[in-house]
């Protein structure tokens, strides 16, 4: 019968067996992990629209992962839209930004934003810090110009002042070089947007700006035309 002591012996053995082999394949496995994430895509950072939520991506992150992106690559950021796009929200997009940034140890990311969603990201980019942190940023159908039919609601919501013509935003955002730093910038818009007027308000001087055919405002949200050409210009 085995003493006290020997049992001890005994149970360190097993111990140290396993526990080796262990070490050895978490010390293989996670330094590749770490490899591949530094070397790999750029996380994609998903900016929904006005009275909208991250709920609306469920199309495009489907596509995404069907194209090989892991779901630890995808993120989608909510926010009141309700709210002042250069006093509020572009600061929190800034903050979500870093701490994705810290999360996934990504260098840059890239921006994907629908609509509104675009004015928030673009005064991040140019005002907030983020031509440091953005890779690549695309506006699905954003009002990057204004957009008449925020005159609506631009009695009450903040949100839709600043997406009318000449706002305050928009004649910032649009002020000297629209598109700033070394980010790579694409638009995409269609002649059908029934929320976007003029259609001319959505391409961006110095961006490569595509025309989807004729689509309804939400419609690119799920037209497999327009995430083929978001693919591939992420992977330019």
């Amino acid at each position: 019968m085995l003493t006290a002591r020997q049992r001890l012996l005994v149970l360190l053995t097993l111990c140290l067996a396993l526990a080796a082999p262990l070490s050895a394949h978490a010390a293989d496995r996670v330094p590749a992990a770490a490899s591949d994430q530094a070397s790999s895509r750029n996380p994609v950072i998903f900016v929904h629209g006005y009275n909208a939520d991250p709920g609306v991506w469920g199309a495009l992150r489907g596509d995404l992962r069907a194209a090989g992106y892991a779901d630890s690559e995808l993120f989608s950021w909510g926010y009141d839209t309700h709210q002042s796009v250069n006093e509020v929200l572009a600061g929190r997009l800034g903050a979500y930004v870093d701490q994705v940034r810290r999360d996934t140890g990504a260098a840059r990311v890239d921006v994907v934003a629908h609509s509104f969603g675009s004015l928030v990201s673009r005064w991040y980019v140019k005002f907030g810090g983020g031509t440091a942190a953005v890779d690549h940023w695309v506006s699905l159908a954003g009002p990057n110009r204004g957009t008449s039919t925020a005159w609506a609601c631009a009695l009450w919501d903040q949100a839709c002042r600043d997406m009318t013509p000449g706002s305050y935003v928009v004649k910032n955002l649009n002020g000297g070089d629209e598109t700033p730093g070394a980010v790579k910038y694409a638009t995409f818009w269609s002649p059908c947007d029934e929320v976007v007027n003029p259609d001319g308000s959505v391409p961006l001087t110095g961006a490569a700006n595509t025309p989807v055919g004729c689509l309804k405002h939400n419609d690119l949200l799920g037209d497999d035309g327009t995430w083929a050409g978001v693919r591939a210009f992420l992977a330019s």
